[in-house]
């Protein structure tokens, strides 16, 4: 251990223990061991103000603050937490390559695959999922955007024998009503942005697309092509600033992102591990992709954070899958369903790196 400076109202001794002295200088590395800094979990008022004593914890304390509680007598700092995945409740209905809109205390899982095509939508309350409206059309593949209560699903497909679908509906928190068709009939595309300002991208067709269109709340538009034609990949963000990534086009499986400023798609970073049937959510500038697959290896539970520039590694799923849902932010992301080894219900809720207040102890 380093040295460190006198910051406290009292100096650490050799011993570990707290006298009154000076306020200058510095400890030599040789009187303080680990123990005697982290063992300490109370100090008593006349610790003097070099760190604030309060009554209450501060409001809005900075990272790195320490502070001594007087009502409590307790030590406390604020410190960063690590990330992490937490088990969500289960859906009514397990299944694969469904769709996902809204946050993750208001979610929306839509359609998708048992045995069969599904219309079954579900709403997520941030513990519970409940029946929602269905689908005029059931389908697999398709891709949705929106909130719970304002929602949007296009696109998709069924088989056998395998049709694929220009149709588009409209969420209103109760159920589905018919919205304008998509130009290009698809499957396994991806949508961001709002029920009034969609973006749908790429697909397939009967082959790999690389189209863009635009929803107005009515009537879907050309946007400008992706660079890289390209299916079973992930999305995040809205229509005038978009991002996906990852995905396939026969026979590559892509490590690419894009990114769609309302005009055209420029390269992004790259994600760290190239895969498809992964799921995305988040902005163009703070996303999160997760799960998914690659051929001869198999399931994925990788979680990748995006920050506009790169993506970093972060806490891996609990149950790796492909063809799951997504939706929410960056700090509060949400998937559920998907495929394992069979169809699954589960539900993971994700929390960013957050900042909080902790008492300081040995653990």
């Amino acid at each position: 251990m380093g040295t460190i400076k006198r910051t406290f109202a009292n100096n650490l001794t050799t011993g570990g223990k707290l006298d009154a002295t000076d306020l200058s200088g510095t400890i030599p590395a040789s009187n303080i061991a680990n123990a005697s800094v982290t063992a300490v979990t109370a100090l008593p008022s006349a610790l003097g103000g070099a760190i604030e004593s309060v009554s209450t914890d501060p409001v809005s304390p900075s990272e790195g603050q320490l502070w001594y509680n007087t009502t409590i007598g307790v030590l406390k700092g604020y410190q960063l937490n690590a990330a992490a995945w937490a088990a969500g409740g289960n859906m009514g209905t397990a299944r694969r390559y469904l769709a996902g809109a809204g946050i993750q205390t208001a979610g929306l899982a839509i359609g998708g695959e048992t045995t069969t095509q599904v219309n079954t939508t579900e709403e997520y309350d941030g513990s519970t999922w409940g029946p929602g409206g269905n689908l005029g059309t059931a389908r697999k593949y398709l891709a949705g955007c929106g909130t719970q209560t304002s929602g949007l699903a296009f696109g998709g497909a069924t088989y056998p024998p395998m049709i694929n679908y220009n149709n588009t509906e409209e969420y209103g928190g109760t159920s589905w009503t018919a919205g304008g068709n998509l130009g290009t009939a698809r499957r396994l595309l991806v949508g961001m942005g709002t029920q009034t300002a969609g973006l749908g991208a790429g697909g397939r067709i009967t082959t790999s697309s690389n189209a863009t269109e635009e929803y107005d709340g009515s009537t879907w538009s050309p946007g400008g092509n992706l660079g890289n034609a390209r299916y079973l990949f992930a999305g995040a963000g809205t229509q005038t600033a978009g991002l996906v990534f990852g995905g396939f086009s026969n026979p590559t499986t892509f490590n690419s992102s894009e990114e769609y400023d309302g005009t055209s798609w420029t390269a992004g970073g790259n994600i760290n591990t190239a895969r498809l049937s992964l799921a995305g959510c988040g902005t163009q500038t703070l996303a999160l992709g997760f799960g998914g697959y690659i051929y001869g290896t198999g399931n994925q539970n990788a979680t990748e954070e995006y920050n506009g520039t790169s993506w970093t590694n972060s806490t891996n799923l609990t149950t790796a899958r492909r063809g799951l849902g997504g939706a929410g932010t960056q700090t509060a992301g949400l998937t559920f369903g998907g495929y394992g080894t069979v169809n699954v219900a589960n539900t993971e809720e994700f929390t960013g790196v957050f900042l909080s207040a902790k008492k300081v102890t040995t653990s």
